[in-house]
């Protein structure tokens, strides 16, 4: 698939752009609420589109957070580090049922290796990425406890894992600059930590 630049010159999409364009997000307002669907290409250029989101994190037994690198395919913040898994729920699913599905895609993790996942923040923002693309987005937070910490990573997804203790990711930030860590984490992160999280925000969207 290809369009036209300003120029007049052909520009051929990449594969992540082309599968993009096939699918839609859910458009919302402030407050979470509904406001339609929006092509996720067009969510994710220009000014951009607010939409639903999750990002999701888990814990093993001892307290350690799974962190997983953006593979080098993804055309916005490429080989960034993340929490566990981040994307969107797609029109009439929820945002549990979203992270599931995305755990097992990209990790291999499925639902009997980890407790309840729970909502535990909601919350906005808008950042962009160079000239490539744009993320505006009512992002739920998820968390959960692994039991089984057996992974399965999609290399297609994911580039690299990490397990990192939680608490010093933020209190200690020199230790870990080596990571380039994704906005919608290191907010998540900040607000769970200085006790900013307000999961009922918007109202439940399990």
């Amino acid at each position: 698939m290809s369009d036209a630049d300003a120029s007049g010159e052909e520009y051929v999409r990449t594969a992540e752009e082309v599968e993009n364009a096939r699918q839609d997000v859910v458009a919302v307002n402030n407050a979470d609420e509904p406001q339609g669907l929006v092509n996720r290409l067009d969510a994710h250029t220009g000014d951009g589109v607010r939409h639903r989101a999750f990002t999701c994190i888990l814990f093993d037994e001892d307290g350690r957070v799974l962190l997983a690198q953006r593979a080098a395919r993804k055309r916005l913040w490429d080989t960034h580090w993340d929490g566990t898994v981040a994307s969107h729920p797609v029109e009439g699913q929820s945002q549990v049922e979203a992270t599931e599905e995305r755990l097992e895609e990209e990790l291999g993790v499925t639902p009997d290796q980890y407790g309840e996942l729970t909502i535990t923040d909601r919350f906005e923002y808008k950042r962009h990425y160079h000239d490539e693309g744009v993320e505006w987005e009512v992002c739920a937070v998820l968390q959960a406890t692994l039991h089984d910490t057996s992974l399965d990573p999609d290399p297609e997804e994911v580039g690299g894992v990490l397990w990192a203790d939680y608490e010093d990711l933020w209190a200690n930030p020199r230790r870990y600059r080596q990571l380039r860590f994704c906005p919608w984490f290191d907010i998540a992160l900040r607000r769970d930590l200085t006790g900013e999280a307000a999961p009922e925000a918007g109202g439940p969207r399990e």
